[in-house]
């Protein structure tokens, strides 16, 4: 039997170490640390509040997003058809996991294509920053119009890539790539961290080289440096390392657009990130885990998620997405 390309195992270990093996931060997001002040008296009618938003283009009921997971072996085809489903259904974007796979065996293709479950919600496409070195742009940009998405995030990985035996450990050139990427593109460019953070002075160089968006993707849920100890025993001592995302949100807001993301566990965590400046919130490992249990379990969890928000909106007398942004907190 031939063997399996290695990108594409490695996407199934990821899968299943994250649903099977104890490989979350011990540290927290910090956003323990920040609480939406309480309105004793919101004078807001409940029925009335509407969190929807544009995004991408489009608009969707709820300032979430089912961020990237998967993709590029045969079983990923059914996970990402399952969780861009639900994302139509509750009108909210859902983003792919990294297309390499696909770039280095295009018969792939399928395990991404979700557009016949989900022909109306913001689709985002992934690729990670080490491949923009080493592809032509036009081949990249393939594989945004190959999945029909309306965006492409290109994932910012140096730990995961340094941890791995197989990484590749050169960054350097990869802001001049980002920036010829953002050049040629004719969808936005999101640009995002996979668990670790971004800092402001990476957000400034990014948004010069014509970056749309930032994902800060913090440090406190997955650590996909333990992900990479399970699958081969790598360097140690570097489980914990990463900004929390707390602390990226502080660091990144008003230079870019922005998504919060790492270690977001309810529809609570999620609207105090949009009140510390992000435009909308995301999670992977929640809603992997919930559809691990079933696609009612999944829609169950997000229907809590939105509810969630809502009713913070409610008890910080916010009627919309824009007023939670405004809405105060108190640090501790």
């Amino acid at each position: 039997m031939a063997k399996k390309p290695q990108t594409e195992s490695r996407k199934r270990d990821h899968i299943q170490i994250a649903l099977e093996k104890d490989v979350q931060y011990c540290r927290t997001t910090g956003l323990e640390r920040a609480e939406l002040l309480h309105n004793a008296l919101p004078e807001v009618d409940f029925d009335s509040i509407d969190l929807s938003m544009k995004f991408l283009g489009k608009k969707i009921s709820c300032p979430l997003l089912i961020s990237a997971m998967t993709g590029g072996y045969p079983e990923a085809k059914k996970i990402n058809e399952e969780l861009a489903a639900a994302a139509q259904k509750h009108n909210i974007a859902f983003a792919l996991g990294s297309q390499r796979a696909m770039l280095e065996n295009p018969a792939l293709r399928e395990t991404y294509c979700v557009r016949s479950v989900a022909p109306d919600i913001p689709v985002i496409g992934n690729i990670g920053a080490m491949q923009l070195k080493s592809c032509p742009v036009d081949k990249v940009l393939g594989l945004v119009s190959a999945v029909e998405a309306d965006a492409l995030a290109v994932h910012l990985n140096p730990l995961q890539e340094v941890i791995q035996p197989e990484g590749d450990r050169d960054f350097s050139g990869v802001l001049a790539a980002i920036a010829k990427l953002c050049e040629k593109s004719g969808v936005p460019i999101i640009a995002k961290e996979t668990g670790t953070g971004i800092s402001q002075d990476v957000a400034l160089k990014l948004k010069e080289a014509g970056v749309a968006w930032i994902d800060v993707a913090g440090a406190g849920g997955t650590s996909w440096s333990k992900v990479e100890y399970v699958r081969n025993g790598a360097t140690p001592g570097f489980g914990e390392w990463g900004i929390p995302t707390l602390d990226a949100l502080i660091e990144c807001r008003g230079v870019l657009p922005m998504i919060a993301s790492g270690g977001i566990r309810s529809g609570i965590d999620a609207a105090k990130c949009v009140a510390l400046g992000a435009d909308l919130a995301g999670a992977a490992y929640p809603f992997l885990k919930a559809l691990g249990r079933s696609q009612a379990k999944l829609d169950e969890t997000l229907t809590l998620w939105e509810a969630q928000m809502k009713k913070a909106a409610f008890l910080t007398g916010c009627r919309t997405r824009d007023e939670l942004k405004k809405a105060k907190m108190v640090f501790r």
